[in-house]
């Protein structure tokens, strides 16, 4: 008999306990989300701000205090962040304790195209509007309609990935026959790359040059850098 009592103990118990857990989760549920918090990867928040995302939440009606948590359709916030157009991706979720955290990547730019209309390139290669909280330090590209930016993509993603390109190119041109030609941030000559192919081989080439024609300190002298001729570089003096 007693055997038979500590079962019935032991199910009244854990019957118990099934009850508050689920009088606990339902009760959790129905808690207002208390704040929410932006944090941007790599700490990178140039183009947007943790005020700006708040505040693109609040227009979508996810404001703290207000919205219930079980009424909260994250897939549906994160859908809302990543369609503005600084965020590259958004990931949502919602602690225990009320808080709803968003994880921002922005968009990274690589190139700023100057025309009728400016904007940037991103590392994606789409068009990506210019920002009101920062100036991003990249090369200035003229000469490009925007249905250009597929063919001029592979050149801007090369010079953005290439430490000594990224810190030196200040300018890109398209010419109208879908050549290319850049300059330089300390030297006032323009270096021709022809068209969009075999970049390894022509930047390795200019590098060697660029290098050589330093120790010799002969970069002034030239006025013209010719990189369309195979393995040759051309160089035109002033």
């Amino acid at each position: 008999m007693k055997i038979k009592l500590n079962y019935i103990y032991g199910f009244l118990w854990v019957g118990l306990a099934i009850f508050l857990m689920a009088f606990a989760d339902k009760r959790n549920s129905k808690r207002l989300v208390e704040e929410v918090h932006v944090y941007f990867t790599n700490n990178e928040n140039l183009y947007i701000t943790s005020d700006d995302v708040n505040n693109l939440l609040i227009q979508n009606q996810v404001t703290p205090g207000r919205v219930a948590k079980d009424s909260l359709d994250l897939s549906k916030v994160e859908a809302i962040l990543d369609h503005h157009d600084m965020i590259e991706n958004a990931e949502v979720y919602m602690g225990i304790d009320g808080k709803m955290g968003a994880l921002i990547t922005q968009r990274q730019p690589i190139a700023r195209v100057l025309g009728a209309s400016s904007y940037y390139i991103d590392r994606n290669g789409k068009e990506m509007p210019l920002s009101s909280n920062y100036s991003a330090r990249v090369p200035l590209v003229t000469g490009l309609g925007k249905d250009h930016i597929e063919e001029a993509f592979p050149l801007l993603d090369y010079i953005s990935r290439d430490t000594f390109l990224k810190k030196n190119i200040t300018a890109v041109h398209r010419n109208p026959d879908g050549t290319f030609q850049i300059r330089l941030r300390e030297f006032d000559f323009v270096v021709s790359l022809g068209r969009v192919s075999g970049m390894d081989r022509k930047f390795s080439n200019f590098k060697a040059f660029y290098q050589k024609a330093m120790k010799d300190q002969k970069l002034d002298a030239y006025s013209h850098v010719n990189l369309r001729f195979g393995n040759q570089v051309v160089s035109t003096k002033k």
